[in-house]
């Protein structure tokens, strides 16, 4: 791998992405890679993901998994490119795709699209239906295990449970959502709550709400992602969290890193 070796052996969240549908210079659509020592996990795909990932730190041939929250533009618009770099690179490893049934059909939908069955020795793709039920767990290995559950979003979608296995520790990503019970559910305990914070419109969560929802979770902190890069400070999104939310509030940023 290319992380450095002290970095390799902590187990990390890397934001590659932290705003909402409408990016900016210094927000890309929110996206996100889980590192440890032998798998790489990639939350949706924009823009140029392998881009995103050296600029993390993080080799593009390590990436091992991708999850797919859910079939909307910016969560999905960088997944064609994806592939096709990882092919022209020469990729050979086998990917695995996760996402639910509505989500993985459109995806490959989209490829098809792209003749992708044409491209000459491309390396395999798994494809993983995940069911519409809660506390499934998508994936297990020596350093993660890894929870989807349905949230309350426009579409079909899906949040996230992290464990991570040689710390104990955990992380729970809502994904683009209204306050859900759901949600409370995936992230009791956790010791971070990634939670959206777009605003209170259909479909998403303002961050008074995300810190409501981190309360009743009991989640130890609360890091706001998918919030409006445009009129709006990030300050006043931190301090509407805390009216709600007694324990440390942060606002996530590019190539944020934490580590577990």
């Amino acid at each position: 791998m290319t992380l450095r070796l002290e970095d390799a052996i902590v187990p990390a969240l890397i934001f590659l992405g932290t705003s909402s549908a409408i990016p900016d210079e210094e927000h890309e659509n929110t996206h996100m890679v889980v590192t440890g020592q032998e798998q790489t996990i990639l939350i949706d795909s924009v823009s140029n993901s392998i881009l995103r990932l050296k600029r993390a730190g993080v080799d593009h041939n390590d990436l091992t998994d991708l999850i797919v929250t859910h079939f909307h533009p910016d969560h999905v618009s960088g997944v064609p490119s994806l592939l096709m770099n990882m092919w022209l690179l020469g990729r050979r490893q086998a990917l695995n795709i996760y996402g639910l049934r509505y989500t993985l059909e459109r995806l490959e939908k989209m490829m098809e699209y792209y003749d992708w069955a044409t491209w000459p020795n491309f390396f395999p793709v798994h494809f993983h239906n995940l069911p519409e039920e809660e506390k499934v767990q998508l994936l297990e290995s020596k350093e993660f295990r890894i929870f989807s559950s349905p949230v309350h979003h426009l579409i079909p979608t899906i949040g996230l449970r992290i464990e991570f296995l040689q710390t104990g520790k955990s992380l729970a990503y809502s994904c683009d959502t209204e306050p859900c019970p759901e949600v409370e559910r995936l992230g009791m305990g956790v010791d971070t709550l990634i939670h959206e914070a777009s605003g209170g419109t259909l479909g998403h969560t303002s961050a008074a709400q995300a810190g409501r929802i981190a309360s009743n979770a009991q989640a130890k902190s609360l890091y706001l992602i998918h919030y409006p890069t445009k009129g709006v400070e990030g300050q006043s999104l931190i301090d509407e969290a805390r009216s709600t939310y007694n324990n440390p509030v942060a606002l996530a940023q590019d190539f944020m890193k934490l580590e577990y």
